[in-house]
């Protein structure tokens, strides 16, 4: 059977930004194959230079990427693009406006063949107050925030140094637990947003600007807990904004381990798969030496590298 399709659900009230956020990962793909999938093409203007050909509900877009429209039927559109060959690397879902993205990623728990990625939310630094304060939106937005996993805090270049961080403190106040991440246009790596590009090279480094990110490559050949793991890299400990990685149990198994904030999730994966972890985190609090000796520490010294053949 092939393995579930990675779905990350990117939501945040109007204006937040979502437009330019997936119009840069489409931008920034590198050969990943992502399907982006939106209410109605309307809500979500993909940049016209993408933009290969169109068919009904279907965009093509340069470099493998697809745009579907999925209108009141979600599950159905999720299942169509399983049909697709060849099939997609990731899943980028992007609710509407006033959606709560929390409720769409359990209704993709429950979905045979999908995985859920993480909840990323944009909030607009500019106006992230006074729409939390406003009378008929307010609710949606905190809703919102408790929802993510990371929150984007967009168009940060557009606010003075005082508006920006009492925004970071009220996005940090009501999403507990997640990244708190600045952006200007959207625009971030997509090994932040996504775990597909977390790990595609091995040696650890991001491809893009990284300016305000730390990370580190382990090798990690040494058996240990998959689940024990995954729960650390995932821990207020670490404090990583994404890792991913192969690993093996005592008894010879390979599993896939990843996180996103405080998410985690551990699956069966093929037996030749390249062992080691990539982990990612924010700087300055980032600290490779410390994840190096924590993660090392599930592996006892003197256990022997499990052989596989």
């Amino acid at each position: 059977m092939s393995p579930p399709l990675p779905v990350t659900v990117v939501g945040g009230y109007l204006g937040a930004g979502k437009t330019s956020l997936v119009n840069h990962l489409l931008r920034n793909a590198n050969g990943v194959r992502l399907a982006v999938l939106v209410n109605e093409f309307g809500a979500l203007p993909i940049d016209e230079d993408l933009i290969l050909a169109q068919e009904g509900d279907v965009i093509s877009i340069a470099g493998g990427c697809v745009c579907c429209s999925y209108g009141s039927d979600m599950a159905a559109a999720l299942a169509d693009l399983r049909k697709l060959d060849p099939s997609p690397d990731h899943v980028v879902l992007e609710a509407s406006g006033v959606a709560l993205p929390g409720a769409i990623a359990g209704s993709i728990g429950l979905m045979q063949g999908f995985s859920m990625d993480g909840v990323v939310i944009l909030a607009d630094a500019e106006t992230l107050r006074a729409n939390a304060d406003h009378k008929y939106m307010g609710d949606t937005v905190t809703r919102q925030l408790a929802d993510a996993d990371i929150v984007v805090l967009n168009k940060a270049d557009l606010v003075d140094a005082s508006t920006l961080a009492s925004s970071r403190a009220f996005a940090q106040n009501h999403a507990i637990g997640a990244q708190i991440i600045q952006a200007e246009h959207g625009a971030l790596p997509p090994e932040i947003l996504l775990q597909t590009f977390v790990g595609r090279s091995r040696d650890g480094a991001l491809r893009h600007d990284t300016s305000g990110f730390g990370s580190v490559s382990l090798p990690f050949e040494m058996p240990c807990d998959p689940t024990a793991l995954a729960q650390l890299l995932a821990s207020d400990q670490l404090d990583l904004v994404r890792a991913k990685g192969f690993v093996c149990d005592d008894a010879g198994g390979v599993f896939a381990v990843q996180s996103v904030s405080r998410r985690w999730s551990v699956e069966a994966a093929a037996a030749d798969s390249p062992l080691g972890l990539v982990c990612i985190g924010l700087k300055p609090s980032f600290d490779a030496a410390a994840v190096r000796n924590a993660v090392s520490a599930l592996a006892p010294a003197h256990e022997v590298a499990t052989q596989r053949g």
